[in-house]
């Protein structure tokens, strides 16, 4: 887990020039929080790399830039590949590889060498990376098959940048960059609450997609090609007891591979399923397993009893964090200068703040993030079961539901049940957040720049066209792969426990675990009692049973009882404070934290969505807010 900045200058000579190495090294040490144990720099005449380390696996050695073949291969890699070590058996078995150090970013490099880009489908882990070689003067790259780490790019006349956060690139980039901000992103950020990808909210900074690897050449454009695509080869289930010991299985052996460290690994530990399971097994690996929780003083906003009982039942030493409104307000600047871009999730805030406890004590945790999606978690995915006697009514009838739901009150029970009915998957699904609807943004003046030709449909359209072969659930599930989870799941995960430089390794969203779960029938997920339904079986003698059927929670944050009393003044200030009139009128902004404080309808969610992006655009716009940047040294280094 690090952090890399890459550059491959259009002309030749450009890159050792020293204004570009140095802006190079300070684009590099603003990630120092993702690597604080070591840096690197190499050049030549038409690359600089440069490397911040934080070191987990063969921590003495596998130093990077790492070079490799007598120097004409240089790698600097993001992540960690959890089958390094078969990997580098196969490849000195059939080739006769040899290897200078233990590591696993060794096992890329050899295996670029030896396989080419076929090397990507073989890795089973997260990451990103790039690979210069200096005998073809080509630069290959690739980012896992999920987007679990991230990887921004950005080109001018100079050439091609490619970094670990987006900061990084704005360091390097002339000032009119950052003052370009992406007005359709935004329309789409305040629909989805995050910036789908592979856009960001600068206008000439783009995400590499994630399961796509690329090659690049001096003075060329990048080519990009999609090297894992989903697919859900839905299987009947003849005997389910053998399914769900598969899962068990295939999930016990993800686990074994993500405990592969030098360090010790602690867990996040909700009250829920996914993170219990992930913990128990662990616990199989590190009998002392350190686990890590957080809530809120507020009932009904916490996890730490259920968390507490659950370590206990395994057998694990619990940390627990209690966050304060006024922690939350004080940091939030902070927090949003870590993310890079704006995302409107208030669970990022006490992730942030778990990752800072749990950095004290340990340098790598697991969680249970993506099994959701995977494993058909989310409560909304029933919703084509319980819709289906509506949905299958002739049109003239759900047309005419459609028009019942609109001359309902705002508000009104069932009024939304009755419109969602009306309308078909593709444009009823577009994922877990639905912040603005289109129609809100149309018939209001809050979004200044509102363009009726942008749509949430730009998004998930493309996902929706491939997969029309697929019950409507599993259809839900596949535009969550490429939505919700690397636009809002995986980026708050990356980025708070990158901010206090600890690694989070996600067992669920490995190569093997994903192949056993997307043969998994929809009978078999979601069931009008519960979700994960074949999971939970497979859990059954793993998990506590206090929590094998508990419903969803997660890390639920009290923003809507807050920002009616503790919070109002301060979210009053950030929206009278902001350069941001040109984009959000402030007295609409103003007079929804009114009407939200005043009631009775429910505001919190819209509220917090303005505020993050005010506060993003104070930062990385305005630079009117600066945070203080915390120094990135720690005392657990084992």
């Amino acid at each position: 887990m690090c952090g890399l900045i890459g550059f491959l200058a259009a002309g030749p000579g450009t890159a050792q020039l020293p204004e570009t190495i140095r802006r190079i090294e300070i684009a590099r040490d603003e990630m120092r929080h993702r690597g604080p144990d070591d840096g690197g720099i190499w050049s030549d005449q038409d690359v600089v790399i440069g490397f911040r380390r934080l070191s987990l696996i063969d921590w003495e050695h596998s130093h990077q830039p790492l070079p490799y073949l007598q120097n004409r291969y240089h790698l600097i890699f993001n992540g960690e590949i959890y089958n390094y070590l078969e990997l580098r058996e196969r490849l000195t078995e059939e080739f006769g590889a040899t290897f200078s150090t233990n590591g696993d970013g060794e096992a890329i490099v050899a295996g670029y060498h030896y396989l080419g880009e076929k090397i990507v489908e073989l890795l089973r882990g997260m990451f990103s990376f790039l690979i210069w070689d200096s005998e073809e003067r080509v630069m290959f790259g690739a980012r896992d098959w999920f987007g679990i780490k991230p990887l921004y790019t950005y080109t001018d006349e100079r050439g091609s940048f490619f970094a670990s956060d987006k900061k990084a690139l704005l360091s390097v980039a002339p000032d009119e960059v950052s003052q370009d901000v992406n007005t359709e992103a935004l329309q789409h950020y305040l629909t989805l609450q995050y910036v789908p990808e592979p856009a960001s909210m600068h206008s000439r900074i783009t995400r590499i997609d994630s399961g796509s690897c690329f090659t690049v050449r001096p003075g060329e454009a990048v080519r990009t090609r999609r090297y894992f695509t989903p697919d859900f080869p839905i299987k009947p289930v003849p005997e389910p007891e053998k399914l769900y010991h598969e899962i068990a299985e295939v999930l016990r052996d993800s686990v074994a591979k993500h405990m592969r460290s030098d360090f010790t690994v602690g867990a996040f530990l909700s009250g829920g399923i996914d993170s219990t399971a992930i913990a128990a097994l662990a616990k199989e690996h590190n009998p002392k397993l350190l686990t890590f929780t957080t809530g809120f003083e507020r009932e009904g906003f916490s996890e730490i009893d259920v968390a507490a009982e659950s370590a206990a039942a395994i057998g694990a030493e619990h940390i627990t964090k209690v966050v304060t409104p006024q922690e939350m307000m004080d940091t939030l600047p902070l927090i949003i200068w870590y993310l890079d871009d704006p995302v409107a999730d208030p669970a990022l805030v006490p992730l942030y703040f778990i990752a800072r406890e749990a950095r004290k004590h340990v340098k790598v945790v697991l969680s249970g993030e993506g099994a959701d999606e995977l494993f058909g978690g989310y409560t909304i995915y029933r919703e084509p079961i319980s819709l289906r006697h509506l949905t299958a009514a002739p049109d003239p009838v759900r047309r005419l539901l459609g028009s019942l739901s609109k001359s309902l009150p705002e508000g009104m029970r069932g009024k939304d049940l009755l419109r969602r009915s009306s309308i078909g998957i593709e444009e009823r699904y577009y994922g877990n957040a639905r912040i603005f609807r289109s129609e809100e943004l149309a018939t209001s003046n809050l979004l200044k720049t509102y363009s009726p030709k942008v749509s949430y449909t730009d998004v998930t359209a493309p996902h929706y066209a491939v997969t029309g072969h697929l019950d409507d659930s599993t259809r839900m599930q596949y535009v969550d792969l490429f939505t919700w989870l690397r636009g809002d799941i995986l980026v708050k995960a990356d980025k708070m426990t990158m901010a206090n430089s600890l690694e989070l390794r996600v067992p669920f969203l490995d190569t093997e675990v994903f192949r056993a779960a997307s043969t998994i029938p929809v009978e078999q997920k979601l069931t009008k009692e519960t979700t994960k339904y074949a999971l939970r079986r497979a859990l059954a003698e793993i998990v506590p049973p206090h929590v094998l059927n508990r419903a969803k929670l997660g890390f639920p944050v009290p923003t809507r009882p807050w920002l009616r009393d503790v919070m109002y003044d301060w979210a009053r200030d950030i929206i009278t404070s902001a350069g941001t009139g040109h984009l959000i009128d402030t007295e609409s902004a103003l007079a929804l934290l009114d009407a939200h404080r005043d009631g009775p309808h429910d505001y919190s969610r819209k509220i917090w969505t303005l505020l993050v992006f005010m506060i993003w655009h104070g930062i990385f716009v305005e630079g009117r807010i600066k945070p203080e940047i915390p120094q990135t040294v720690y005392p657990v280094a084992i």
